[in-house]
């Protein structure tokens, strides 16, 4: 398995909540971060469950990054990260 360094996760985490509810509202730009993020937590840390999220977000990345924009709201960090 390739190895990655998981920057899109801690380039997301490091940025401001405003600017994480701000980049999972935009419908196209939610989508690219939820494939960033999750593929990347994916090769970093491996994992059944983080592969069928991976799968589920790419094909279903709109809906999960606003649930992923409620998420953060409440909690601060992404659902299932």
């Amino acid at each position: 398995m390739a190895k990655c360094s998981g920057k899109g996760v801690t380039w997301f985490n490091r940025q401001s909540r405003l600017v994480q509810i701000i980049l999972l509202l935009i419908p196209i730009v939610n989508w690219v971060v939820e494939v960033i993020v999750r593929w990347s937590t994916f090769f970093q840390k491996g994992g059944a469950v983080r592969l069928v999220i991976c799968i589920v977000v790419t094909f279903l990345g709109l809906i999960v990054g606003w649930i992923d924009c409620i998420w953060v709201l409440i909690t601060k960090h992404l659902f299932l990260q």
